[in-house]
């Protein structure tokens, strides 16, 4: 056996238990290394926690990366861009990418359910709208009652999520028909299903977003054009009037009926013979042909016509007492509807164009894989995107979440000058309890030193002997510091007894996050350390004398 080792082992015995002197230091010395320990542990354990947790929420309501015009002012207010299948696939095809999602964002005011009590509360929104490939993972983890809406392509859906702070607010359970209010050149109401509630604990943000199908939000940012043929409810002179209707883009409109595009709306037409009319409607701002000019994606609607009659003679078209048209409706939309000239009918079809809306999106949002190396990602995605997808008409540059989010970023590396603030703290108080013990520890044992001075060992072998004490001391404090301070991290993660303001702190309890990378890295550091500072109290013993340390006892 080392024989520093096997009298450090015998003297560090009889202190504990014997010297009354050296005992209470020993104690000191051990509960200070331990509250050292538990104290780094809980930091970093809550630091790495709360860092996550924040930042995952974050994420979860937006994503890592977005794709948007250089135009825009913010995120949530910003020009539309067009859909590109080749940047999706492009961006898909780098390994660090999970999911590309588009997203649209629309402000909205809320109103409170009828039936609750009391006056009419409102709350306002900024409504998300996503579609079917939008990842709802985050959502499904923190929903609290009914369901994820399914938005499909079949058709629009009306179903949305709210938080639960904003549906209790507004008296809302889930299957109630939500009142909204969107700001346009006329406030326009609308109506949702309410799906799902979810809660998870940022309160900023529950009662900030809302989510709907894109669709609801590209119609209502009259992105794309929307065009319908209309039949005049007047005659000019015997003719009806055919005209094409129009809505989205800059508003300054331009009209194809076959011939090219031209500036008039609509024309006058006397139905001798089935025809079917056909308008492809856009926008333009200098030239009617968009020649060098960025348009709207244009969009196509159709007036089908049959009459039913043998005649070819014209008869004037028979209208009502108020000198309208008189139409028979045959079906419930009015899409289709029956006009009379004495021994003729004539049947109209209104087919509406899609609209172009379908073709815009607010921005794309990348998902990565994880936050690892996030800022190369970052750069790689940037380059790939702001030079290859961007044109003279339309500029598309990529951010990241923590560029859209920088005051939450900027306060979470804070934590990180603080943890290493504390940690140092703590060790500094650890190295000065622990010299105090060790200088306690030669100083009790100054003719031991003398005698294995006189026997023959160097300064080195008997400083070893005291580091050895100082050694077990430390791994003793480490071992009831990492007992502790692990046992408090799980309960606090379990049963969550330290409560936050989440309007003060993002999140409604303190997370726990225990790394057992970062746990080892805190106990190898405490003992590396605690022994290197303790090499220089123990040079005390080079001091001593053998001669006047025997004759001293």
């Amino acid at each position: 056996m080392n024989f520093e080792y096997f009298i450090a082992r015998k003297y560090l015995k009889n202190q504990v238990e014997g010297k009354k002197v050296s005992r209470p230091i020993v104690k000191i010395s051990i509960i200070s290394i331990s509250l050292a320990v538990l104290v780094n542990i809980i930091t970093v354990a809550v630091v790495i926690g709360f860092k996550n947790e924040v930042s995952n929420k974050v994420l979860g309501f937006g994503s890592h990366a977005f794709a948007a015009s250089s135009e825009s002012s913010t995120l949530y207010e910003n020009e539309a861009i067009q859909r590109n299948p080749r940047l999706v696939e492009a961006t898909r095809s780098l390994s660090f990418i999970k999911n590309v999602q588009p997203i649209a964002y629309k402000p909205a005011i809320l109103q409170s359910d009828k039936k609750q009590e009391g006056p009419q509360e409102i709350q306002s929104m900024l409504v998300k709208g996503v579609d079917e490939r939008f990842d709802f993972q985050f959502f499904k983890k923190h929903l609290k009652k009914g369901k994820i809406p399914h938005f499909g392509k079949e058709q629009i859906s009306d179903e949305i999520i709210l938080s639960a702070k904003v549906a209790n607010n507004l008296g809302y359970q889930v299957g109630d028909r939500v009142t909204a209010f969107f700001v346009k050149n006329q406030p326009l109401k609308k109506f949702f299903r309410l799906a799902g509630i979810f809660e998870t604990g940022m309160e900023d943000f529950d009662k900030q977003i809302m989510l709907c199908d894109i669709r609801h939000i590209q119609q209502l940012n009259d992105w794309g054009i929307q065009s319908s043929i209309r039949v005049l409810d007047t005659l000019v002179d015997q003719y009806l009037v055919i005209k094409g209707i129009v809505s989205g883009g800059n508003g300054n409109y331009r009209y194809d009926w076959g011939k090219g595009y031209e500036a008039y709306p609509a024309f006058t037409w006397y139905p001798e013979k089935d025809t079917v009319f056909r308008l492809i409607a856009s926008d333009y701002w200098m030239f009617i042909n968009g020649k060098n000019e960025q348009t709207t994606i244009p969009d196509t609607a159709y007036l089908k016509v049959h009459i039913n009659s043998s005649t070819e003679h014209n008869f004037p078209i028979q209208c009502q007492a108020d000198g309208t048209i008189r139409r028979e409706y045959l079906n419930e939309s009015g899409t289709k509807f029956r006009l009379f000239a004495k021994d003729r009918t004539i049947d109209f079809e209104m087919i509406d164009g899609q609209g172009s809306h379908q073709n815009y999106i607010g921005a794309y949002e990348f998902n990565f894989h994880s936050w690892d190396h996030f800022d190369e990602h970052l750069a790689e995605l940037k380059s790939l995107v702001n030079f290859n997808y961007s044109s003279e008409h339309q500029d598309i540059r990529v951010s990241g979440i923590k560029e859209q989010q920088q005051e939450i970023f900027i306060w979470l590396g804070f934590l990180d000058i603080n943890v290493w603030i504390i940690i140092s703290l703590m060790l500094l108080i650890g190295i000065i309890n622990m010299g105090s013990a060790m200088l306690v520890l030669i100083l009790l044992r100054t003719p031991v030193i003398g005698l294995l001075k006189a026997m023959g060992s160097n300064n080195w072998s008997v400083r070893k002997v005291f580091l050895y004490q100082v050694a077990f001391l430390i791994l003793k404090g480490m071992f009831w510091g990492n007992l502790i301070g692990l046992g408090l991290c799980l309960i606090q993660d379990y049963f969550q007894v330290i409560k936050l303001n989440p309007a003060v702190y993002y999140l409604n309890a303190a997370p726990i996050e225990l790394n057992w990378i970062s746990i080892l890295l805190i106990n190898l550091l405490t003992i590396f350390i605690c022994l290197i500072a303790m090499l220089i109290p123990s040079l005390v013993i080079s001091r001593i004398h053998p001669a006047k340390s025997i004759k001293f006892n």
